[in-house]
């Protein structure tokens, strides 16, 4: 897994997520889902609950102290680890949107939207 925050600051995280709503995104368990913003909320169509900006920043800000450290094992290698609520989300958002790199879920993506 690679984290690409010199792609996405933290300053314009939010805005991305905001310019990718209506797309589709896979969870790690691939179920796919659609997602709207509604002022600082993230709202997915599979859940009624909503996922707020903070939170978001606060996933940001785990990853991006996770692989600060040169040479250091990753603590934060999927969405468990991410311990945040609406992690599974939030992962496949960073995912979908190119904040977090994993081979397998570009593929499964690139097969849904041929389907």
């Amino acid at each position: 897994m690679k984290f690409n925050d010199a792609k996405i600051s933290l300053e314009s995280l939010w805005d991305v997520i905001g310019e990718n709503q209506g797309k589709s995104f896979l969870t790690k368990k691939g179920l796919p889902f659609t997602y709207t913003i509604k002022g600082g909320e993230l709202f997915t169509d599979r859940r009624e609950r909503s996922i707020t900006r903070s939170t978001f920043e606060k996933a940001y800000e785990k990853l991006r102290l996770d692989r600060a450290v040169e040479n250091a094992p990753a603590r934060i290698v999927g969405p468990k680890t991410l311990n945040v609520y609406g992690a599974p989300y939030i992962w496949a958002v960073f995912m979908g949107i190119g904040l977090i790199e994993e081979e397998v879920y570009q593929e499964e993506l690139n097969f849904i939207s041929t389907v």
